[in-house]
C-alpha cells in the first residue's frame, strides 16, 4: 500500500447486514471494515459509497441493498512511528503511550516464551517506561495476549502507571474488541457472566469453572454470515483469554482458534493461523490531564482477508 490517497485501489461489495440498516454510513463502513469513524467518514464524504448504486454521506443512513465501496490507497496514520518488533505508536505523550500492537508479540516478557514484546521493543526504541510493577512488566496495566492484535496504553511515567491501573480495577476503561464466531449467536445481543478459571486438566488453557474469578463479557452480533458471525465485544473485566473462553463456553469458538475447539477446516481455508480477536478501540480518562482520550485501529491483512473471503462465500 502506498501512504497517501491515490486513488482507488479496490472495490468490496456485499449486502448491507440486517444489524446496521438504519446505522448511519460512517459508524456501519468503520463496522464492516474495520477502520476508524474518521476514515470511513472520509470515505463517505469522497463519495466512495453507495447503496444499490445511490451515493451515501456519513450521516445517512444505511438500508437494505448492496453496499458498494471503493477502497483508496490510504495509510490512514501516514506519521506514526514504528518501533522494532512491528509495533506502530498511535500516541504518545511524556505519560503515556498508546501502540497498536501486532500478532506475534507478547505484552512483556514470561516464562517459555521466546518471541517480541511490546516492552522490549519500546525500549528497543528508546523508551522509557514506569518504574513501578515487577521488572520485566514495567509500564504494563493491562495485557493482549500474543496471538490477539490490537490496542494497549503503557505507561511512561509512574503517576500515569498508578491512575491506569485504578482505572482498570474501577473498569472504567472502554475496551471494545471485534471478534468472528463461528457460527450464528441467538441471542444476537447478550452478556457472558460467567467465572474463569485454569482449564481442570489442560494447563496451558483457561475454562469456566464454579471457583473461577468473575468475568464478565458483553456481545453485540454486528454481522452474520453463512458460517460465522463478527461480534463487537465490551469486556467489563480482564482475564486471561476470557473472550476466547466464554465464547468457547457458548459453543461458537473464535475462528481460527484451535485451543478452544475452532474447526481447523475453516481456519486453513481462511488462511488464518490464529484466532480471529483483535482489540478494536480503546477509550479512557488519561491518567494524569483528565481528557478523555479515544482511539481506534483498523483491522490487520489477515482478519480482513478472512472476512472478504466469508462474505463472499470463499470459505464454503
Amino acid at each position: 500500500m502506498r501512504r497517501g490517497i491515490t486513488g482507488v485501489s479496490e472495490r468490496r461489495s456485499f449486502p448491507v447486514p440486517e444489524g446496521l440498516v438504519g446505522e448511519r454510513a460512517d459508524t456501519g463502513l468503520a463496522r464492516l471494515l474495520g477502520i476508524s469513524r474518521t476514515r470511513a467518514a472520509l470515505l463517505a464524504d469522497s463519495g466512495a459509497a453507495s447503496v444499490d448504486g445511490r451515493a451515501v454521506g456519513r450521516s445517512d443512513r444505511l438500508t437494505e441493498g448492496l453496499l458498494e465501496v471503493d477502497l483508496p490507497d490510504l495509510d490512514e496514520r501516514p506519521s506514526e512511528p514504528s518501533v522494532p518488533g512491528g509495533l506502530t505508536i498511535v500516541y504518545e505523550d511524556d505519560d503515556i503511550l498508546v501502540v497498536d500492537k501486532p500478532v506475534g508479540v507478547a505484552a512483556h516478557p514470561s516464562p517459555g516464551w521466546t518471541g517480541p514484546t511490546v516492552v522490549g521493543a519500546l525500549a528497543a526504541g528508546g523508551r522509557t517506561l514506569a518504574a513501578q510493577g515487577a521488572a520485566e512488566r514495567q509500564g504494563i496495566v493491562h495485557r493482549l495476549d500474543a496471538g490477539t492484535s490490537g490496542l494497549m496504553v503503557v505507561a511512561k511515567s509512574n503517576d500515569a502507571y498508578r491512575g491506569l491501573k485504578r482505572a482498570f480495577k474501577e473498569r472504567t476503561v472502554e475496551k471494545i474488541y471485534h471478534a468472528l464466531a463461528q457460527g450464528h449467536l441467538d441471542p444476537g445481543e447478550g452478556t457472558i457472566d460467567a467465572p474463569i478459571g485454569r482449564h481442570p486438566t489442560a494447563g496451558y488453557k483457561f475454562a469456566v469453572t464454579s471457583d473461577g474469578r468473575e468475568s464478565v463479557t458483553h456481545y453485540r452480533v454486528v454481522e452474520m454470515m453463512p458460517s460465522a458471525s463478527l461480534l463487537e465485544i465490551l469486556l467489563e473485566t480482564g482475564r486471561t483469554h476470557q473472550i476466547r473462553v466464554h465464547m468457547s463456553a457458548l459453543r461458537h469458538p473464535l475462528v481460527g482458534d484451535l485451543t478452544y475447539g475452532a474447526d481447523p477446516t475453516l481456519a486453513e481455508r481462511l488462511g488464518l493461523t490464529r484466532q480471529w480477536l483483535h482489540a478494536h478501540r480503546l477509550a479512557f480518562a488519561h491518567p494524569v490531564t483528565g481528557r478523555q482520550v479515544e482511539f481506534e485501529s483498523p483491522y490487520p491483512a489477515d482478519l480482513a482477508r478472512a472476512l472478504d473471503l466469508l462474505r463472499v462465500g470463499g470459505a464454503e
